[in-house]
Protein backbone atom coordinates (compact mmCIF):
# COMPACT_ATOMS: atom_id res chain seq x y z
CA UNK A 1 0.00 0.00 0.00
CA UNK A 2 1.69 3.05 -1.30
CA UNK A 3 1.28 6.29 1.95
CA UNK A 4 1.33 9.76 0.76
CA UNK A 5 1.21 11.44 3.56
CA UNK A 6 4.71 12.95 2.64
CA UNK A 7 6.30 15.26 0.95
CA UNK A 8 9.80 14.44 0.20
CA UNK A 9 12.31 16.77 -1.88
CA UNK A 10 15.57 15.67 -3.44
CA UNK A 11 17.58 18.70 -4.28
CA UNK A 12 20.31 17.97 -6.80
CA UNK A 13 22.87 20.42 -7.74
CA UNK A 14 23.54 20.55 -11.60
CA UNK A 15 27.21 19.92 -12.44
CA UNK A 16 28.16 21.03 -8.92
CA UNK A 17 31.98 20.90 -9.45
CA UNK A 18 32.11 22.34 -13.23
CA UNK A 19 29.28 25.15 -12.35
CA UNK A 20 31.06 26.61 -9.50
CA UNK A 21 34.62 27.11 -11.48
CA UNK A 22 32.35 28.15 -14.19
CA UNK A 23 30.99 31.02 -11.93
CA UNK A 24 34.73 31.53 -10.68
CA UNK A 25 35.69 31.57 -14.41
CA UNK A 26 33.11 32.60 -17.15
CA UNK A 27 35.19 32.27 -19.84
CA UNK A 28 34.90 28.38 -19.18
CA UNK A 29 30.95 28.33 -20.23
CA UNK A 30 31.46 28.30 -23.90
CA UNK A 31 34.31 25.77 -23.99
CA UNK A 32 33.85 21.60 -22.93
CA UNK A 33 35.39 21.83 -18.84
CA UNK A 34 36.73 18.84 -17.48
CA UNK A 35 36.97 19.19 -13.83
CA UNK A 36 40.28 16.70 -13.24
CA UNK A 37 43.90 16.67 -12.09
CA UNK A 38 45.29 17.15 -15.91
CA UNK A 39 46.46 13.74 -17.02
CA UNK A 40 49.26 15.53 -19.42
CA UNK A 41 51.02 16.01 -16.07
CA UNK A 42 50.10 12.66 -14.45
CA UNK A 43 51.65 10.21 -16.43
CA UNK A 44 47.98 9.75 -17.84
CA UNK A 45 46.29 9.58 -14.56
CA UNK A 46 43.56 10.98 -13.35
CA UNK A 47 39.77 10.39 -13.26
CA UNK A 48 37.04 13.29 -13.83
CA UNK A 49 35.12 14.55 -11.29
CA UNK A 50 32.76 16.42 -13.04
CA UNK A 51 31.80 17.51 -16.60
CA UNK A 52 30.15 20.58 -17.99
CA UNK A 53 27.15 19.91 -19.81
CA UNK A 54 29.25 21.28 -23.39
CA UNK A 55 32.10 18.24 -22.28
CA UNK A 56 28.90 15.93 -21.76
CA UNK A 57 27.92 15.82 -25.20
CA UNK A 58 31.30 14.29 -26.50
CA UNK A 59 30.85 11.38 -24.02
CA UNK A 60 32.90 12.79 -21.32
CA UNK A 61 31.21 12.14 -17.58
CA UNK A 62 31.99 11.55 -13.77
CA UNK A 63 34.53 8.75 -12.61
CA UNK A 64 36.10 8.34 -16.13
CA UNK A 65 39.49 8.06 -16.88
CA UNK A 66 40.46 11.67 -17.78
CA UNK A 67 43.04 10.59 -20.65
CA UNK A 68 39.93 9.23 -22.20
CA UNK A 69 37.69 12.08 -21.89
CA UNK A 70 40.31 14.53 -23.15
CA UNK A 71 40.45 12.59 -26.11
CA UNK A 72 37.19 12.31 -26.86
CA UNK A 73 37.04 16.45 -26.85
CA UNK A 74 38.76 18.50 -29.77
CA UNK A 75 41.51 20.11 -28.17
CA UNK A 76 40.18 23.76 -29.07
CA UNK A 77 37.36 23.42 -26.52
CA UNK A 78 38.70 21.70 -24.19
CA UNK A 79 39.53 22.98 -20.36
CA UNK A 80 41.13 21.40 -17.69
CA UNK A 81 40.45 22.45 -14.21
CA UNK A 82 42.16 20.84 -11.33
CA UNK A 83 39.19 20.28 -8.55
CA UNK A 84 39.25 23.11 -5.84
CA UNK A 85 37.53 21.24 -3.08
CA UNK A 86 37.58 24.34 -0.40
CA UNK A 87 35.54 26.25 -2.80
CA UNK A 88 33.59 23.31 -3.58
CA UNK A 89 32.98 23.14 0.16
CA UNK A 90 31.88 26.63 1.06
CA UNK A 91 29.62 26.91 -1.78
CA UNK A 92 27.82 23.07 -0.33
CA UNK A 93 28.01 24.59 3.28
CA UNK A 94 26.24 27.98 1.88
CA UNK A 95 23.84 26.07 0.23
CA UNK A 96 22.82 23.82 2.99
CA UNK A 97 22.46 26.47 5.04
CA UNK A 98 19.26 27.22 2.72
CA UNK A 99 17.84 24.25 3.16
CA UNK A 100 18.10 24.25 6.73
CA UNK A 101 16.13 27.54 6.62
CA UNK A 102 13.38 25.38 4.97
CA UNK A 103 13.02 22.79 7.26
CA UNK A 104 14.56 21.27 10.39
CA UNK A 105 14.59 18.04 8.76
CA UNK A 106 17.10 17.33 5.96
CA UNK A 107 19.70 14.51 5.17
CA UNK A 108 22.55 15.55 3.25
CA UNK A 109 23.90 12.72 1.34
CA UNK A 110 26.90 14.81 -0.50
CA UNK A 111 28.53 18.17 -1.36
CA UNK A 112 25.91 18.58 -4.01
CA UNK A 113 22.69 17.11 -3.12
CA UNK A 114 20.26 16.81 -0.17
CA UNK A 115 16.93 15.20 0.74
CA UNK A 116 14.45 17.41 2.88
CA UNK A 117 11.47 16.35 4.44
CA UNK A 118 8.81 19.62 4.09
CA UNK A 119 5.70 18.04 5.14
CA UNK A 120 6.14 20.66 8.03
CA UNK A 121 8.48 23.68 7.06
CA UNK A 122 9.67 26.80 8.24
CA UNK A 123 8.16 29.05 5.26
CA UNK A 124 4.51 27.35 6.50
CA UNK A 125 4.42 26.47 3.13
CA UNK A 126 1.98 23.47 2.29
CA UNK A 127 2.36 23.27 -1.47
CA UNK A 128 5.66 21.53 -2.30
CA UNK A 129 5.79 22.79 -5.49
CA UNK A 130 6.46 26.50 -4.25
CA UNK A 131 8.82 25.32 -1.80
CA UNK A 132 10.96 23.52 -4.33
CA UNK A 133 10.79 27.11 -6.19
CA UNK A 134 11.86 28.89 -3.31
CA UNK A 135 14.90 26.37 -3.17
CA UNK A 136 15.75 26.80 -6.47
CA UNK A 137 15.61 30.61 -6.80
CA UNK A 138 17.19 31.07 -3.64
CA UNK A 139 20.27 28.63 -4.89
CA UNK A 140 20.25 30.27 -8.24
CA UNK A 141 19.98 34.22 -6.57
CA UNK A 142 22.71 33.69 -4.06
CA UNK A 143 24.91 31.52 -6.09
CA UNK A 144 24.90 31.65 -8.81
CA UNK A 145 24.04 27.96 -9.59
CA UNK A 146 21.67 26.13 -10.50
CA UNK A 147 19.85 22.92 -8.84
CA UNK A 148 17.63 20.39 -9.94
CA UNK A 149 14.72 19.03 -7.82
CA UNK A 150 12.56 15.70 -7.40
CA UNK A 151 9.45 15.94 -5.47
CA UNK A 152 6.94 13.07 -4.42
CA UNK A 153 5.74 10.99 -1.67
CA UNK A 154 9.36 9.29 -0.43
CA UNK A 155 13.06 9.58 -0.89
CA UNK A 156 13.50 6.86 -3.87
CA UNK A 157 10.78 8.66 -5.93
CA UNK A 158 11.77 11.89 -5.07
CA UNK A 159 15.74 11.20 -6.31
CA UNK A 160 14.28 9.64 -9.30
CA UNK A 161 12.31 12.72 -10.02
CA UNK A 162 15.40 15.21 -9.87
CA UNK A 163 17.49 13.34 -12.01
CA UNK A 164 14.40 12.87 -14.91
CA UNK A 165 15.04 16.53 -16.44
CA UNK A 166 17.93 18.29 -15.69
CA UNK A 167 19.73 20.91 -15.80
CA UNK A 168 17.39 22.95 -13.47
CA UNK A 169 14.84 20.67 -13.78
CA UNK A 170 11.81 20.15 -11.51
CA UNK A 171 9.57 17.15 -11.43
CA UNK A 172 7.31 15.58 -8.86
CA UNK A 173 5.86 11.77 -9.08
CA UNK A 174 2.39 11.27 -7.68
CA UNK A 175 1.32 8.08 -6.34
CA UNK A 176 -1.08 7.16 -8.65
CA UNK A 177 1.68 7.78 -12.04
CA UNK A 178 4.74 6.47 -9.64
CA UNK A 179 4.51 2.85 -11.61
CA UNK A 180 3.56 3.99 -15.20
CA UNK A 181 6.61 6.77 -14.41
CA UNK A 182 9.16 4.10 -13.58
CA UNK A 183 8.26 1.48 -16.41
CA UNK A 184 10.54 3.25 -19.22
CA UNK A 185 13.14 4.01 -16.86
CA UNK A 186 16.44 1.90 -17.66
CA UNK A 187 17.37 -0.14 -14.53
CA UNK A 188 20.87 1.67 -14.76
CA UNK A 189 19.06 4.83 -14.35
CA UNK A 190 17.51 3.45 -10.66
CA UNK A 191 19.20 4.42 -7.35
CA UNK A 192 20.57 1.78 -5.56
CA UNK A 193 20.90 -0.82 -8.35
CA UNK A 194 24.60 -1.31 -8.78
CA UNK A 195 26.60 -2.76 -11.85
CA UNK A 196 26.92 -6.12 -10.29
CA UNK A 197 23.20 -6.55 -9.57
CA UNK A 198 22.42 -4.85 -13.28
CA UNK A 199 24.45 -7.39 -14.96
CA UNK A 200 22.23 -10.19 -12.96
CA UNK A 201 18.68 -8.54 -14.16
CA UNK A 202 20.27 -8.58 -18.21
CA UNK A 203 21.19 -12.27 -17.53
CA UNK A 204 17.40 -12.48 -16.31
CA UNK A 205 16.11 -9.91 -19.65
CA UNK A 206 15.22 -7.75 -17.00
CA UNK A 207 15.96 -3.93 -18.78
CA UNK A 208 13.62 -1.52 -17.60
CA UNK A 209 11.22 -0.67 -14.74
CA UNK A 210 8.29 -2.35 -16.36
CA UNK A 211 10.33 -5.75 -16.71
CA UNK A 212 11.05 -5.74 -13.11
CA UNK A 213 7.57 -4.74 -12.01
CA UNK A 214 6.55 -8.06 -13.63
CA UNK A 215 8.56 -9.95 -11.28
CA UNK A 216 7.21 -11.46 -8.52
CA UNK A 217 8.15 -10.50 -4.68
CA UNK A 218 9.15 -13.77 -4.25
CA UNK A 219 11.77 -13.69 -7.24
CA UNK A 220 12.88 -10.52 -5.66
CA UNK A 221 13.85 -11.77 -2.45
CA UNK A 222 15.27 -15.66 -3.59
CA UNK A 223 17.22 -13.46 -6.07
CA UNK A 224 18.65 -11.01 -4.36
CA UNK A 225 18.11 -11.61 -0.70
CA UNK A 226 16.58 -8.59 1.84
CA UNK A 227 18.14 -6.43 -0.99
CA UNK A 228 15.34 -7.61 -3.30
CA UNK A 229 12.17 -7.14 -0.96
CA UNK A 230 13.40 -3.56 -0.83
CA UNK A 231 13.65 -3.39 -5.04
CA UNK A 232 10.25 -5.02 -5.09
CA UNK A 233 8.81 -2.34 -2.91
CA UNK A 234 10.54 0.73 -4.46
CA UNK A 235 10.12 -0.63 -8.23
CA UNK A 236 5.71 -0.64 -7.20
CA UNK A 237 6.11 3.22 -5.58
CA UNK A 238 6.84 2.21 -2.11
CA UNK A 239 10.05 2.89 -0.04
CA UNK A 240 9.46 3.98 4.21
CA UNK A 241 12.99 5.60 4.54
CA UNK A 242 12.84 8.38 6.91
CA UNK A 243 14.99 11.87 6.08
CA UNK A 244 17.49 11.55 8.56
CA UNK A 245 17.78 14.77 9.99
CA UNK A 246 20.99 16.40 11.07
CA UNK A 247 22.10 16.01 14.69
CA UNK A 248 24.26 19.44 15.32
CA UNK A 249 24.32 22.40 13.62
CA UNK A 250 27.31 23.51 13.13
CA UNK A 251 26.38 27.83 12.67
CA UNK A 252 23.51 29.57 11.54
CA UNK A 253 24.36 32.56 9.47
CA UNK A 254 22.90 35.52 6.68
CA UNK A 255 24.89 37.33 4.12
CA UNK A 256 23.64 39.74 1.46
CA UNK A 257 25.71 40.43 -2.04
CA UNK A 258 24.75 43.98 -3.08
CA UNK A 259 24.00 45.10 -6.33
CA UNK A 260 25.42 48.90 -5.73
CA UNK A 261 28.01 48.80 -3.74
CA UNK A 262 28.16 50.40 -0.47
CA UNK A 263 30.28 53.31 0.10
CA UNK A 264 29.53 54.77 3.33
CA UNK A 265 29.89 53.14 6.76
CA UNK A 266 26.92 54.62 8.34
CA UNK A 267 24.94 52.01 5.41
CA UNK A 268 27.51 49.42 6.57
CA UNK A 269 26.11 49.54 10.13
CA UNK A 270 22.42 49.84 8.72
CA UNK A 271 22.72 46.41 6.58
CA UNK A 272 24.69 45.05 9.94
CA UNK A 273 21.60 45.83 11.82
CA UNK A 274 19.77 43.92 9.14
CA UNK A 275 21.53 41.08 9.62
CA UNK A 276 21.99 40.69 13.04
CA UNK A 277 18.17 41.08 13.52
CA UNK A 278 17.96 37.95 11.40
CA UNK A 279 20.49 35.82 12.92
CA UNK A 280 18.87 36.27 15.95
CA UNK A 281 15.30 35.76 14.77
CA UNK A 282 17.14 32.53 13.19
CA UNK A 283 18.70 31.86 16.62
CA UNK A 284 15.50 31.83 18.58
CA UNK A 285 13.65 30.13 16.29
CA UNK A 286 16.07 26.65 16.57
CA UNK A 287 16.37 27.38 20.02
CA UNK A 288 20.34 28.23 19.70
CA UNK A 289 22.61 30.44 20.87
CA UNK A 290 26.34 30.76 20.43
CA UNK A 291 29.92 31.68 21.56
CA UNK A 292 31.52 32.93 18.31
CA UNK A 293 30.17 35.84 15.89
CA UNK A 294 31.93 35.90 12.37
CA UNK A 295 31.67 38.79 10.35
CA UNK A 296 32.09 38.49 6.03
CA UNK A 297 33.41 41.06 3.93
CA UNK A 298 33.97 41.49 0.46
CA UNK A 299 35.09 44.32 -1.16
CA UNK A 300 34.67 45.66 -5.03
CA UNK A 301 37.91 43.91 -6.06
CA UNK A 302 36.52 40.55 -4.66
CA UNK A 303 39.14 40.38 -1.58
CA UNK A 304 37.00 38.67 0.86
CA UNK A 305 37.92 39.29 4.76
CA UNK A 306 36.57 37.12 7.37
CA UNK A 307 37.28 37.58 11.22
CA UNK A 308 35.64 36.65 14.17
CA UNK A 309 35.01 36.92 17.89
CA UNK A 310 34.66 34.06 20.50
CA UNK A 311 33.70 35.28 24.10
CA UNK A 312 33.03 33.20 27.36
CA UNK A 313 29.19 33.97 27.20
CA UNK A 314 26.67 33.20 24.98
CA UNK A 315 25.38 35.60 22.33
CA UNK A 316 21.38 35.65 21.05
CA UNK A 317 20.24 38.77 20.80
CA UNK A 318 20.01 40.93 17.95
CA UNK A 319 21.38 44.03 19.76
CA UNK A 320 24.25 41.51 20.96
CA UNK A 321 25.16 40.31 18.05
CA UNK A 322 24.99 43.50 16.29
CA UNK A 323 27.13 45.30 18.77
CA UNK A 324 29.82 42.78 18.07
CA UNK A 325 29.49 42.50 14.65
CA UNK A 326 30.37 46.25 14.98
CA UNK A 327 33.51 46.20 16.89
CA UNK A 328 34.65 43.93 14.26
CA UNK A 329 33.83 46.11 11.96
CA UNK A 330 35.57 49.09 13.15
CA UNK A 331 38.38 46.81 14.08
CA UNK A 332 38.73 46.52 10.08
CA UNK A 333 39.37 50.11 9.21
CA UNK A 334 38.09 49.15 5.75
CA UNK A 335 35.96 52.90 5.83
CA UNK A 336 37.33 53.62 2.74
CA UNK A 337 36.69 50.02 0.58
CA UNK A 338 33.30 49.54 -1.38
CA UNK A 339 31.65 47.04 -0.15
CA UNK A 340 30.41 44.28 -2.01
CA UNK A 341 28.65 41.88 0.69
CA UNK A 342 28.15 41.32 3.82
CA UNK A 343 27.50 38.35 6.35
CA UNK A 344 27.06 37.59 10.04
CA UNK A 345 27.33 34.01 11.51
CA UNK A 346 26.94 32.41 15.11
CA UNK A 347 29.14 29.39 15.57
CA UNK A 348 29.98 27.49 18.59
CA UNK A 349 26.67 26.34 19.10
CA UNK A 350 24.87 24.67 21.72
CA UNK A 351 21.06 24.24 22.54
CA UNK A 352 18.91 26.59 24.42
CA UNK A 353 18.90 25.95 27.82
CA UNK A 354 18.06 29.30 29.67
CA UNK A 355 16.97 32.50 28.44
CA UNK A 356 18.95 35.11 30.10
CA UNK A 357 22.33 35.55 27.88
CA UNK A 358 25.34 37.66 29.66
CA UNK A 359 27.97 39.03 27.24
CA UNK A 360 31.18 39.42 28.12
CA UNK A 361 33.05 41.99 26.33
CA UNK A 362 36.16 41.76 28.13
CA UNK A 363 36.86 37.97 27.91
CA UNK A 364 37.29 37.19 23.74
CA UNK A 365 39.32 35.82 21.75
CA UNK A 366 40.14 37.78 18.35
CA UNK A 367 40.94 35.73 15.47
CA UNK A 368 41.26 36.37 11.63
CA UNK A 369 40.73 33.27 9.12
Amino acid sequence: MVEENRKIIHVDMDAFFASCEEREHPEYKKKCLIVAPDPRKNNHHGVVTTANYNARKYGAHSAMPAQQAIELIPKEKLVIAPPNFELYRKTSEYIHNIFAEVTDTYQSVALDEAYLDVTKNNLDEPNVMKVANYIQQRIVKETKLTCSVGMSYNKFLAKMASDYRKPFGRTIILGAYAEDFLKPILIEKFNGIGKTTQKRLHEMNIFTGEDLQNLDQDTFIDTFGKMGYVMFRRVHGIDDSPVESQRTRKSIGRERTYIHNIVYSADVLQELRKLAKMVSTDLKKKRQHGKTVVLKLRDSDFETVTKRMTFQDYVQGEDEIYQVATEIYNKLNVTDKKIRLLGITVTNLDPLSYEEVRLNLFSSEDNNE
